[in-house]
């Protein structure tokens, strides 16, 4: 099934559904950052009480447009000097591998490069995790550094634009009508 999502800002609200994600381990195989405590509704709602007081952070949730069920987050950290952190995860394990993760890392990189103005975006990921290094790769993303078990990874707008440019060349061309008859 192809799914449709959006994005909006994260809430309070949220932390009702992000508190289970936080409390399964196995949406946590593949990031550096793990729980080390069961989180309760009242420690998530804490948690994003305070991060999205930072100025520097663009959070969001993925969304499905069909129902509006949040799905995950996806981020931008350390926004400065026309660089960010690209961070993302999908909290509802149904939905791993049916897109949703190319979907709303295209949608955060738009923001990023047209909106917020950046140069660079950066990000983190575990060797391990082929889905995600899959989807990086396509946006464009070049492994500019191995440490460990996590390799790091930028993407310059740039590059971006002349990848999203030639993808749509690519589209026109295998979709022109064939315009000489015989």
């Amino acid at each position: 099934m192809n799914y449709s999502i959006y994005l909006r800002p994260l809430n309070l609200e949220d932390a009702e559904t992000s508190y289970r994600w936080r409390n399964n381990p196995e949406i946590w195989n593949f990031t550096e950052f793990k729980p080390n405590k069961h989180i309760t509704v009242e420690i998530e709602t804490e948690w994003l009480y305070r991060i999205l007081q930072n100025k520097d952070e663009y959070r969001f949730a993925i969304c499905l447009k069909e129902t509006g069920q949040y799905l995950g987050n996806v981020q931008l950290l350390n926004v400065n000097n026309k660089t960010a952190c690209f961070h993302i995860f999908i909290g509802e394990t149904s939905f791993w591998g049916k897109g949703i993760g190319n979907k709303a890392t295209a949608l955060l990189l738009e923001h990023g490069f047209n909106n917020l103005k950046l140069d660079f975006i950066t990000l983190r990921v575990h060797k391990d995790n082929s889905f995600a290094l899959s989807v990086y790769k396509k946006m464009g993303f070049q492994i500019i550094d191995k440490n460990g078990d996590f390799m790091e990874m930028a993407l310059a707008k740039d590059y971006y634009y002349r990848l999203q440019k030639l993808s749509r060349l690519q589209k026109t061309t295998l979709q022109k009508p064939d315009l000489i008859k015989s």
